[in-house]
């Protein structure tokens, strides 16, 4: 039977240094010594063999050639056998809740697969529920067996004027939070306009975070390299995700930026981003590796951020570069290289036993100190944490939603016409700003499944006004009379509802409310998937295991529609992201991410 894991803090450096130091020069004995490993030394670059690890109260205590003096009776002793010694991985940027479920059942999902610390902005939930939302996910952070940092939520709402959340964070808000034991910096800084125009509120954000010391979070999703970029430096971001080119790396990193590369769900800009590195020689140590984000799905079926330092090993990176850019160069970006990030004296005692480096094939895994995985299996149970009554029923519709809520009245007198349209980019974040000319039947303009070509629309949850957007969409290829709709609409997080068929519009927008949150697909009246997500209408309260399950049944039911994207659920969540080019739906409307411009549908 697992054991139950509860967080348990390691003394201080300071104050566990002279134990550390009795360990290590044989005086008093270790906890656990692992012995004969291949150390991968990511200070050094090396890795070493026939080295002994000696850990006490829960960090690093000896790291060396023979570990003997360090054990007595009452030390764990573990053969390695000559694997390789891995620190625990970091990843550096990430969303919980783009998981479907709570931070304790994302923590039960990464921990067997190498994931010891993890970065997490919790701008999701603010959005819903403002301050107190992510006071709830910073608690039970701080709960957890493995380090868990937070990025306070920097824009919420994302492009004020251009949308509407459920709450908004202020200055005093961000220096507030900057307090907390757990917050670690600002999370990404979206309004990239608004930094170059020095915005006073995001001004202050940024001025409280540095006063504080601590790390200001990046996001320019913009291609432009020029005076905005620039600006946006300027202002204060250290690091940025949302690159997609090497060319964006390269210039992150020249203006000393740290480039982070994601590999998630349904972000691949590892791959073209690392030939910086591989191609133009640039100094590895200034990109780090991440996720933004991953489904329960992916968590569970493919990995995490083994999954991500194994892609970058197939790019042309070799293994201990890989591995520096998800452990040691994370934790010194965000100022924790004394804690986190490599196998050394002093450290928390984060690390992995590999049998095989290149394909991180991940043998054991230990948090401060303790075995949390083997074999792919967790060896501890974590205890659920309870979110209580405020952080659910958050779906407010106002009204029942019938097909009719999603005509769209064509010009008086048109036979024809032509809209923008939001295009799908497969494997991006970013979208196409499209135009297609569509018939226009009894005075309503209708879908061109054949052209792919299909209904989107935004419906407001949560101040209950029965408010809905209409657009188009393409890229999704649904085939057949469906609709799928979701709570989880990055970032005010309204209800998105992408179709074919009126009615499975209004059957899907309708069961959301119902449920009080999460994605559901209908299909001629008929419900083929539903994941529930009644916290904040964003994350299970279930198991990961059982949400993933959920998940694959609606991946499988959108390719029965007809839909072929890779993970098109993280598409179409993204739709209404109205701080990533080019075109997004809001409340507002059909937003122009370029010019940052509501535009009208017809053109």
């Amino acid at each position: 039977m697992a054991k139950t894991a509860r967080a348990t803090k390691p003394k201080p450096w300071a104050e566990a240094a002279t134990h550390l130091v009795d360990v290590a020069m044989g005086r008093r004995p270790a906890d656990l010594v692992i012995r004969n490993g291949r150390w991968v030394n990511v200070h050094s670059g090396e890795i070493i063999a026939g080295t002994d690890i000696a850990i006490a109260g829960g960090r690093f205590a000896y790291c060396g050639p023979n570990a003997g003096h360090a054990i007595g009776q009452g030390t764990k002793v573990v053969d390695a056998g000559g694997r390789y010694l891995v620190p625990g991985l970091c990843d550096a940027h990430m969303h919980v809740e783009s998981g479907m479920v709570t931070v304790t059942e994302f923590c039960r999902a990464v921990i067997p697969h190498g994931t010891t610390s993890m970065f997490i902005d919790p701008h999701e939930i603010a959005n819903v529920l403002g301050l107190p939302g992510v006071r709830l996910m910073h608690d039970e952070a701080v709960a957890m067996p493995i380090n868990v940092l937070v990025q306070m939520p920097s824009c919420v709402p994302s492009a004020p004027g251009l949308e509407h959340a459920g709450a908004e964070l202020t200055v005093a808000d961000v220096a507030e939070a900057m307090a907390w034991e757990n917050i670690i910096g600002l999370g990404e800084v979206m309004n990239f306009p608004g930094v170059a125009a020095n915005d006073p509120v995001m001004a202050g954000e940024i001025a409280a975070t540095v006063r504080a010391g601590k790390t200001v979070g990046g996001h320019y999703a913009s291609r432009d390299l020029g005076l905005p970029f620039h600006g946006y430096v300027a202002g204060g971001p250290e690091d940025d995700h949302e690159g997609t080119r090497a060319e964006d790396a390269v210039a992150r990193v020249r203006q000393g930026m740290k480039a982070m590369l994601r590999l998630g769900s349904a972000w691949y800009d590892v791959a073209s981003q690392i030939k910086a590195v591989t191609e133009s020689g640039l100094d590895p140590r200034n990109f780090i590796l991440c996720t933004d984000d991953s489904h329960s799905g992916t968590l569970v079926h493919e990995g995490h951020m083994d999954r991500v330092v194994r892609h970058a090993i197939s790019q042309g990176l070799k293994p201990v570069t890989a591995i520096q850019m998800a452990t040691l160069n994370t934790a010194q970006h965000f100022r924790l290289e004394r804690e986190l990030g490599s196998i050394a004296p002093g450290r928390l005692a984060d690390l992995l036993i590999v049998s095989d480096l290149a394909a991180m094939t991940i043998d054991e895994v230990y948090g401060r100190g303790v075995r949390l995985a083997k074999g792919g299996k967790l060896d501890i149970d974590i205890p659920a944490y309870d979110y209580p009554k405020t952080a659910k029923n958050t779906v407010k519709l106002g009204k029942k939603l019938k097909p009719g809520d999603f005509d769209i009245i064509a010009p008086i007198g048109a036979n024809e016409v032509r809209v923008r349209v939001i295009g799908v980019i497969e494997n991006q974040a970013p979208t196409r700003a499209l135009e297609a000319d569509l018939p226009v039947e009894d005075g309503l303009v209708a879908m061109d499944r054949r052209n792919d070509v299909c209904q989107i629309a935004l419906v407001e949850r949560h101040l209950g006004t029965g408010g809905v957007t209409n657009a188009f969409v393409s890229g999704f290829g649904y085939m057949s009379d469906c609709a799928m709709a979701s709570s989880v609409a990055h970032d005010a997080h309204h209800i998105i509802v992408v179709g074919t068929s009126k009615q499975d519009m209004a059957l899907a927008v309708n069961r959301l409310g119902e449920v009080g949150g999460g994605v559901v697909l209908f299909s001629k009246g008929k419900e083929l998937a539903l994941v529930e997500m009644p916290i904040a209408g964003l994350m299970s309260d279930e198991r990961a295991e059982i949400v993933a399950a959920k998940a694959d049944r609606l991946t499988e039911a959108m390719r029965q529609m007809g839909c072929s994207l890779n993970n098109a659920y993280m598409q179409h969540s993204l739709l209404a992201l109205v701080v990533i080019p080019e075109l997004r739906i809001s409340d507002v409307g059909l937003i122009d991410v370029t010019t940052f411009q509501k535009v009208d549908l017809f053109v």
